[in-house]
């Protein structure tokens, strides 16, 4: 059925055309297709396998290549000489076949009738296309339009015909007109077709362009005069015919691209891709790629292939002349021809440039520049002593020509460090830890230096990626070596003057040298310690005090210094740590020392207080906290013990607003214990509604003995 279908559109259109192509402007261009649409041949009995009918004219105007040819009667077929013959022995046939002619340049059709054909049931256009029974038959569709194509680019005179609308039937009545609709015709853009009101006869305006507008979509109808829709509307579809009229186009003018050294012959590289505008299924936009200029053209001036169709950028020199560093240079520059028309002399072209930059591997060992490298560095100093140089052919900005170091011999201690610059790509070997002359006067290191990078596998570490370093050690006057530093020792505090205390042990690192050494003070902040000079003995000047705010946790630190007779001296500072034990030499004290009640007994008349001590345990807590001596003080005021290190105090009676000085005696839990008789300022207030009033307390100062006399008056008086 679509076989059917297309042969019979196909020869619709091809009758535009060839009505069109009598139109004597157009005498002198080639039109593509059949260049005769109808053919006879006389019937007689039968045709015979293989003997051929007649010879069609067919010429798509670009050499013919690629067509193909269709026959609507399935016995037949054209063959490579453009005849057509049996494919068996035919005696039934229809007295009508049509030939289709097909490629990228054309679509036709040619109408071969058979004449003097045996007599058969009529023939009907469900038949010619090949509908059969498969589709209801619509004998009120009249109106057939077929599809028309349209080359872009036309050149004046306008308008030109491209087609005609068919009515087929024979009742298509004088006042029936033929009316064009749609895109390109009543729609922007409006007016670049229209029809014969009268024949159908379908025209195009202006030249078109299919890069604009590859397609139109159009309807043609029928109506009267009145302008009632008689028949239709019926689509009507113009496909513009593209010429080769867009370059080859590059998305970039240049391309960047890599390939690593020593790569197989057939290395893909990059791939170049280009555009072109014209229509993708005709040859107009079939590009092929070729490679035009290669700078430089050494060691070949064909290093490189492109892949005419993908644009592929693939090596072919071969992979040990891919050398980065024998090469003239590490970037090559080819210039890049896309062309359409698949590469034919006619094609338009479009050039880019594809810069290629060969890297590299780590084909090349770093190597010392000498075998042996010597230094000299003072004892008891630390930094840089020596810079070890190495060279390399690999690219310096890669690993593959960045080295590391490492010691591998001769720094049992760790005393040295090799670290890269990364600057210049020397070791810089140093020490970081201070070495003795005395211990050693000469040290030997064995160094290695290798990549970031692996080596390839061909590529080893020769004997030259390895050096020997002697550092001689220079001696220098150390300063006396305390020992043990710091020195702790447990004194008791307030031991007498000139007490013993420790003595100090320095002894000089320089012991190949007979030199002596004198002890002093460099730092005592209480100014508690004297040191003899030549034997170190430290003893005290002053009390020690555990209390004194230079100690802490206990502990006196003291700074000494011990310098010996070198040229020039040298000295060396040792600590002493002092621990400081406990006697119970501070008599504890009540806090706080103001204590607020109420007027009132019934109010608030009671408060809590504490002792503390400057010792330490044992010689403090738990404390003992009672009144004073003085008689009577019991009727008015009731001390109650809470805890270890604090008490309650109770008023036991209203008494008048004022302060008063309540004396106290509290003692510690010391061997032997202490006591301190001490006073806490009571205040009385006067308390209301939780509230206490104690502002004119302070204008009335009243001592213990008035307050016993007014107590004993009371009693007196009871």
């Amino acid at each position: 059925m679509e076989f059917g279908t297309r042969i019979f559109i196909a020869f619709l259109v091809s009758q535009v055309v060839c009505t069109g192509a009598q139109e004597e402007e157009e005498k002198a261009e080639c039109v593509p297709g059949f260049q005769e649409k109808e053919y006879q041949v006389e019937y007689s009995g039968g045709f015979l396998k293989d003997i051929p009918l007649l010879q069609v004219v067919f010429d798509d105007c670009a050499g013919n290549e690629d067509v193909e040819f269709e026959v609507s009667n399935p016995d037949f077929l054209i063959d490579e000489n453009l005849n057509l013959v049996p494919r068996r022995d035919v005696i039934d046939s229809r007295d009508v076949m049509f030939v289709h002619g097909v490629n990228v340049h054309v679509d036709d059709m040619a109408q071969v009738t058979i004449i003097g054909a045996p007599s058969r049931s009529p023939q009907t256009l469900r038949e010619i296309l090949g509908i059969s029974d498969l589709m209801p038959y619509r004998s009120k569709r009249s109106l057939l339009v077929p599809p028309m194509f349209v080359p872009e680019n036309q050149r004046a005179p306008f308008p030109r015909l491209i087609g005609k609308s068919h009515v087929i039937s024979s009742d298509m009545k004088e006042d029936h007109i033929f009316r064009l609709t749609g895109r390109g015709a009543d729609q922007d853009p409006k007016g670049v077709f229209s029809i014969n009101r009268l024949t159908g006869d379908v025209a195009v305006s202006r030249a078109l362009d299919r890069e604009a507008i590859a397609y139109y979509h159009l309807q043609v109808s029928t109506t009267d005069l009145s302008g009632r829709l008689v028949e239709g509307p019926v689509d009507l579809d113009v496909s513009i015919i593209d010429q080769n009229d867009n370059r080859p186009v590059f998305k970039e003018p240049r391309y960047s691209g890599e390939v690593l050294e020593g790569s197989p012959t057939g290395t893909t590289v990059m791939t170049m891709t280009a555009y072109d505008a014209d229509d993708p299924n005709t040859d107009n936009a079939v590009l092929r790629y070729i490679i035009v200029r290669q700078l430089p053209d050494k060691p070949s001036p064909n290093m490189f292939y492109i892949d005419p169709e993908r644009g592929d950028i693939v090596t072919v020199i071969a992979p040990h002349q891919l050398d980065r560093e024998t090469l003239p240079t590490t970037q090559y520059e080819l210039e890049i021809v896309a062309k359409d028309m698949a590469g034919s002399e006619v094609g338009l072209t479009g050039t880019a440039t594809a810069t290629i930059t060969i890297t590299d591997r780590n084909d090349h060992a770093p190597e010392f520049t000498h075998s042996l490298f010597q230094a000299s560095v003072n004892e008891g100093s630390t930094g840089v002593v020596v810079n070890l140089t190495v060279d390399d052919r690999d690219d310096p900005a890669t690993g593959a020509w960045r080295a590391i170091y490492s010691i591998i011999n001769g720094d049992p201690n760790q005393n040295f460090e090799i670290q890269t610059n990364l600057d210049n790509n020397e070791g810089m070997l140093s020490v970081v830890k201070p070495l003795d002359y005395e211990s050693s006067m000469f040290h030997t290191l064995l160094i290695r230096v290798e990549n970031e990078d692996p080596l390839v596998p061909d590529v080893v570490y020769g004997p030259s990626s390895t050096a020997t370093v002697n550092i001689i050690v220079m001696d220098v006057n150390e300063g006396p070596v305390f020992f043990p530093d710091p020195l702790v020792v447990i004194r008791r505090e307030n031991i007498p003057v000139g007490s013993f205390v420790a003595i100090l042990n320095a002894t000089d690192p320089d012991y190949l040298q007979t030199q002596s050494i004198r002890f002093t003070v460099l730092r005592d902040p209480a100014d508690w310690l004297i040191v003899n000079p030549f034997k170190g003995n430290v003893t005290t000047r002053a009390i020690l005090d555990r209390e004194s705010p230079h100690v802490h946790n206990n502990q006196y630190t003291a700074l000494f210094m011990a310098t010996d007779n070198g040229s020039p001296p040298a000295s060396g500072t040792g600590t002493l740590i002092i621990t400081l034990e406990d006697e119970n030499d501070n008599a504890p004290y009540v806090f706080p020392s103001v204590a607020r009640v109420c007027e009132d007994a019934k109010d608030m008349n009671v408060v809590v207080i504490g002792g503390r001590d400057k010792d330490i345990h044992p010689n403090t807590d738990p404390f003992k906290i009672e009144l004073g001596k003085q008689p009577g003080l019991e009727k008015t005021w009731k001390i109650s013990r809470i805890n270890d290190t604090h008490s309650q105090i109770m008023l036991l009676h209203s008494l008048k607003k004022a302060n008063y000085n309540l004396p106290l005696v509290l003692t510690d839990s010391g061997m032997p214990p202490i006591s301190n008789n001490t006073e806490l300022k009571v205040q009385v207030c006067t308390c209301k509604k939780n509230r206490m009033d104690c502002s004119r307390a302070g204008s009335i100062q009243t001592n213990l003995l008035l307050l016993l006399c007014l107590v004993l008056l009371s009693i007196l008086c009871l």
